[in-house]
């Protein structure tokens, strides 16, 4: 399944990659998901302007149909991983260890006038006989609320709101 989503930041890309490089961000918005608990990684790029971020989460599956919970249990991990080559655009992969689900894709800063234009797409991929089609929509929807709640936290972070 394709997912596609573009976020507006009333900042410049410079700002909004900073944002996104700061462990304290990423933290924040694991807090305001209401994950279990976080353990991020953030590596910069040598002497590039990038960086690699491995988040590793653990979060409850409350609220899941029982068929998605059947195959996550109570509690799922996810591993999310970003590599930034540069300030602009970066490749991401988000895991669950065990599980038959793999959402691969990009990640994209531009100028949006004074602003940044967010893009992330996403090839989501569930391996489940007969009710992967399901399950990769229901991916999708989770995805979609992680970078809502992502989003509100950005717009107050780069507000100076931390």
């Amino acid at each position: 399944m394709r997912y596609r989503r573009e976020l507006a930041y009333d900042a410049p890309p410079e700002e909004v990659f900073a944002m996104l490089a700061d462990p304290a961000f990423r933290e924040r918005v694991g807090a305001a998901q209401d994950v279990v608990s976080i353990d991020v990684t953030l590596t910069p790029a040598g002497a590039g302007a990038g960086f690699t971020l491995v988040s590793d989460q653990v979060q409850n599956t409350a609220g899941l149909p029982a068929i998605a919970k059947k195959i996550a249990g109570d509690t799922t991990q996810a591993v999310v991983r970003e590599s930034w080559a540069d300030t602009s655009s970066g490749t991401i992969e988000i895991t669950a260890p065990g599980k038959p689900t793999k959402a691969t894709g990009t990640i994209r800063l531009t100028a949006a006038g004074t602003g940044t234009s967010y893009v992330q797409e996403l090839d989501v991929v569930v391996k489940v006989p007969l009710i992967a089609g399901k399950l990769e929509k229901l991916m999708a929807d989770n995805i979609d609320a992680g970078l809502t709640t992502e989003h509100s936290v950005g717009v107050a972070w780069l507000k100076g709101e931390h």
